[in-house]
């Protein structure tokens, strides 16, 4: 059999694109090194030659300009590497633009897609935040955990914001912000377990893949693999690009106690309009929440508690009116909110004050809350509240500030404002430092009606444990 006869055989079963070609050269791959060799000079079996004489005949197949590199790269690797080269061509092909974050393992995955020619059409940029300053500076805020689930997602929600910003003439529906964060065997023994974190980010879904490794069966470079591979197939899958082969060859290298836990969150129609910045603000409920509410109470609810519905129920009775929660996708301290994230708050909030309605927004600052909802309420608490007069906020600068607190004013917005417990000690509105503008702004409710001294930090920590 030659090579002519081998790519008749094969070319049925690979579709007619790039991905469908790149199967073709690892399956010709396969046959080149076990029934050719390098000496061979007969251009109808050379791989150039015959290939090219069965695509003379198969007009509706489109030569590409790198097919001798992709060909080269084929032939000249292992069948299991020539399946991964496959795999970042059909990603390069996808006309996906992706920026990739790294820390703690699975930098490999960027050597990988840049030895397949074609790297400057998919990858946008790639960065490395591997000391945790530079984590946090990624992040804008210290992670609850360094190498978790929701901070691999928060990686990927700021490289997609990042692919964003490089990237903004383009169709937002092709960025791909993809993440990984990684405990690995190093040369100080570790306590806890050998881990892999990444995550996926689009316009439409967040995407996360978990993996426990077995402590003992590998070295450092085969773990590197592990998390290169996922990174690898999480990538090509959100482009459409085939996978058996490569998650076959991955799957192999698993022990039997190790899974890859996978989940994904495809977000409601809605959110994409609120991420994307098509509106400013969606009611969830759909249709239960007012647009213009008469009292809003902000927060991140991770988790909505015990205290945040006593808050809200106090302030209706007091106010005698609707409380709506608002919960903003973008922070001033954090990335945007990603799917499952939106998820995962709105159902707590279900569960534990079911009646009461939600508005999402993108509104980061009380300065754009307040030109959302005019003349409304916020309810909040003491630290929230001292929060609004830091000067780090507004780069350090009085009069920003100032002016700032001046459109809070002049948008009738006013505070209702619930002591905290800080630093073990309460504080009420009389203990803060705030400006005199600000304070004017703000009722207190006492101590004597509502202390609780429970947090959603506190919470989460308990939770971890």
């Amino acid at each position: 059999m030659n090579l002519c006869d081998e790519l008749l055989r094969v070319e049925p079963t690979c579709g007619k694109s790039s991905q469908g070609l790149c199967q073709l050269l690892v399956e010709l791959g396969k046959w080149y090194d076990g029934n050719v060799g390098d000496t061979c000079k007969d251009t109808t079996r050379s791989p150039l030659g015959g290939v090219r004489v069965v695509f003379l005949h198969h007009t509706d197949w489109n030569l590409p300009h790198n097919f001798q590199d992709l060909w080269a790269s084929a032939r000249g690797r292992s069948v299991a590497n020539s399946i991964w080269d496959a795999l970042a061509a059909g990603i390069h092909g996808s006309g996906r633009l992706v920026v990739v974050a790294l820390t703690g393992g699975g930098s490999t995955a960027i050597g990988e897609l840049l030895r397949v020619p074609g790297g400057s059409r998919s990858l946008l940029e790639a960065i490395v935040p591997y000391s945790q300053a530079a984590l946090k500076d990624l992040l804008r805020g210290e992670p609850d955990q360094y190498c978790s689930e929701p901070t691999a997602r928060a990686m990927a929600m700021a490289a997609w914001m990042r692919a964003r910003a490089l990237a903004s003439e383009s169709n937002p529906h092709t960025l791909v912000g993809l993440s990984a964060t990684a405990s690995l065997k190093s040369d100080l023994p570790k306590k806890g377990d050998h881990r892999i974190q990444v995550a996926l980010q689009t316009a439409s879904e967040t995407v996360s893949y978990s993996l426990i490794l077995a402590k003992g069966l590998r070295n450092r470079d085969q773990e590197e693999r592990l998390a290169t591979g996922i990174l690898l197939l999480a990538l090509a899958k959100s482009c459409g690009v085939p996978t058996t082969a490569a998650q076959h060859e991955f799957d192999s290298q698993l022990g039997e106690s190790e899974h890859v836990e996978h989940r994904a969150q495809a977000a409601d129609p809605a959110w994409i309009q609120l991420l994307l910045g098509e509106v400013t603000s969606i009611g969830w409920p759909t249709g239960q929440a007012p647009l213009q509410p008469q009292v809003v109470f902000p927060g991140a609810f991770n988790p909505l508690h015990a205290g945040h519905s006593q808050m809200a129920q106090i302030a209706a009775d007091r106010l005698q009116r609707e409380v709506v929660y608002e919960l903003s996708i973008a922070n001033v301290d954090k990335p945007l909110l990603d799917f499952q994230e939106i998820a995962e708050r709105l159902a707590g909030i279900r569960e534990l004050d079911p009646r009461r309605a939600v508005l999402i927004t993108q509104a980061a600052t009380f300065r754009e809350k307040a030109r959302l909802f005019p003349g409304c309420t916020f309810v909040v608490g003491a630290d929230t509240l001292e929060r609004i007069a830091e000067l780090r906020y507004y780069g350090h600068d009085e009069s920003l500030r100032d002016a700032a607190l001046a459109d809070l004013e002049a948008a009738g917005c006013r505070f209702l404002v619930f002591g905290r417990e800080q630093a073990s000690r309460f504080q009420s509105l009389d203990d803060l430092s705030i400006p005199l503008r600000l304070r004017e702004l703000c009722q207190e409710i006492p101590e004597s009606t509502f202390r609780c001294d429970v947090s959603s930090s506190q919470l989460r920590r308990e939770f971890d444990r």
